[in-house]
């Protein structure tokens, strides 16, 4: 793993100007990729876009940095479509350094592998007739994104399962996006308690200290820890909160019936 102060690449050699503009046949060639596949990553948006003469793109010192942490990250095993997630709130120009510490704290957190399937799969699967008003739905939760020919990409395919086997319960779609929009609110106030928390516990001193590298190790294991503590901690007072309610609701409809 990179760390602060560290470059992911070989020194380029006495003969190279780092700091040379390059056409995409140029940079392809110095970070050792193929025009093809640097084409691709452009469309995936893993590359800022080149400064532009004409119809001629000229690149720099930042699209190294940038394609040379594509390639790290594909030979770590990472797929381009998590590589796109993990780079989606970089800085353009960060550093090799910050896109490394940006990679590791964020690499643990994001949801799995994205599914694509058409609107009529989706349909199929929540036993429901197939509707673009529903999809759209989805689309503003954020859960899916069109991607066109009507093909869906599913951002948390854990998530839509979950959704589906609460439909299968007999619950109609359009009520459970409404409750998981609501649920998404509170979840997201949860999650920024226990950043800020780590924040202010960890995190904070480490920036001020220059984020020494003898000490990022101990950061990148607290935040591998947090997730699960936070999610059983979370599940924990879910279930507690959770028995209470029912406990409510239960009382609420014998006394309903009673007095009937």
């Amino acid at each position: 793993m990179v760390t602060p102060g560290e470059s992911p690449h070989e020194d380029p050699g006495p003969e190279v100007d780092v700091d040379r503009e390059m056409t995409v046949d140029e940079l392809a060639a110095r970070v050792g990729v193929t025009v093809r596949n640097l084409r691709a990553y452009s469309a995936r948006g893993l590359l800022p876009p080149p400064r532009m003469v004409g119809r001629t793109g000229f690149y720099g010192r930042e699209h190294v940095t940038r394609l040379v942490l594509v390639r790290e990250m594909l030979a770590e095993g990472y797929s381009l479509a998590m590589i796109e997630r993990t780079l989606a709130s970089a800085p353009v120009n960060a550093s090799t350094a910050t896109l490394a510490l940006h990679r590791a704290l964020l690499a643990p957190w994001l949801p799995s592998e994205p599914e694509v399937i058409t609107g009529a799969e989706l349909a199929t699967r929540a036993g429901v007739p197939e509707d673009p008003a529903l999809v759209d739905r989805l689309v503003e939760l954020g859960l899916v994104r069109r991607l066109g020919d009507g093909d869906l990409e599913v951002r948390d395919p854990a998530l839509l399962a979950a959704g589906l086997q609460v439909v299968g319960l007999g619950v109609p779609p359009d009520a459970l996006i409404d409750a998981q929009t609501r649920v998404n609110e509170h979840v997201r106030a949860i999650a920024q308690t226990y950043v800020q928390m780590f924040v202010a516990t960890g995190w904070q001193a480490f920036v001020d200290a220059g984020a020494p590298a003898d000490r990022l190790e101990t950061v990148l294991d607290t935040v591998s820890r947090l997730q699960p503590v936070a999610a059983q901690a979370v599940l924990a007072a879910f279930r507690t909160e959770m028995a209470a309610a029912v406990e409510a609701a239960v009382e609420t409809a014998l006394s309903q019936l009673q007095g009937e």
